[in-house]
């Protein structure tokens, strides 16, 4: 248990950085992480790529706070923008978490490991796009959003994640400058996770074969363990993003989840 506490808040540190710095929610991390672990401390293995999603949208709900607040408090939130996709995240991402739930286990560790490698190369070749302040903003209406804010909380219930990896692009397509679209994806995280969380716990409420710890399909054990380091640090890193690029973070992050990705696609 000691050592399963600290690998947690070495996770919660790398998940923590990626949220506040890089609007990514942490979960793209946090996830590969809870899959390799679980399946080391001998964890039903049909179980385990569903509690490792549960448990990373679970500890964002504390670094979504700690992230916002720094990027409210700097004037970066635009909260119309986060309050529309917010509806329509919330009923996605509760139903994500069922869509998920009906899953096999190996099928949903598959699937991350693939968007893992996607998000990879987006970051490596793409990188992060400035708005062009020459052009006007091409946001949708309320319905718009809401349906944006649909798909992107069902998409990242089923990865668990905060949902900055759909968000972020999503409102960079829509011309919003980096900062704000990463302020609005920070927000939008909190009602994913506390939606997606929800869902996960009430889908595997009576699963039998659960280890003790467990709140449904939530690991509570690691997420203690990762929102300890996680909380801070996403603070940290969210003052840090408004100062300084961060490029050569994102290089090396994505190197390192195309490999994870790779490990988790082919087992």
């Amino acid at each position: 248990m000691l050592e399963l506490f600290l690998i947690c808040l070495a996770v919660g540190v790398g998940a923590g950085l990626l949220a506040g710095a890089l609007g990514l929610g942490g979960g793209v991390v946090i996830v590969p992480a809870l899959i390799f672990l679980f399946h080391g401390l001998g964890f039903p293995p049909e179980l385990v790529a569903k509690m490792a999603v549960a448990t990373s949208l679970s500890t964002i709900i504390i670094t979504s706070i700690s992230a916002v607040r720094t990027h409210h408090k700097a004037g970066f939130v635009r909260w119309p923008v986060a309050f529309r996709l917010g509806a329509g995240i919330v009923l996605g991402a509760f139903a994500g978490a069922f869509i998920a739930d009906a899953m096999k286990g190996e099928l949903l560790a598959r699937l991350f490991g693939l968007f893992a490698m996607v998000i990879a190369v987006q970051m490596l070749v793409m990188g992060p796009r400035e708005a062009d302040a020459s052009l006007p903003e091409r946001l949708p209406g309320a319905l718009g959003l809401g349906l944006a804010g649909v798909l992107i909380g069902t998409g990242s219930a089923i990865f668990g994640i905060g949902g900055g990896s759909l968000t972020v692009p999503f409102l960079s397509w829509c011309r919003l400058k980096m900062q704000q679209a990463v302020a609005v994806s920070s927000a939008c995280g909190l009602p994913i996770a506390i939606a997606g969380t929800v869902g996960f716990a009430v889908a595997g409420w009576d699963e039998p074969h659960l280890p003790g710890g467990a709140a449904g399909y939530v690991f509570l054990p690691a997420t203690a363990g990762i929102v300890l380091t996680s909380f801070p640090f996403a603070r940290l890193a969210a003052r840090v993003s408004h100062r300084l690029p961060s490029a050569t973070l994102r290089r090396v992050f994505a190197a390192v989840l195309f490999v994870l990705g790779l490990k988790l696609f082919f087992g």
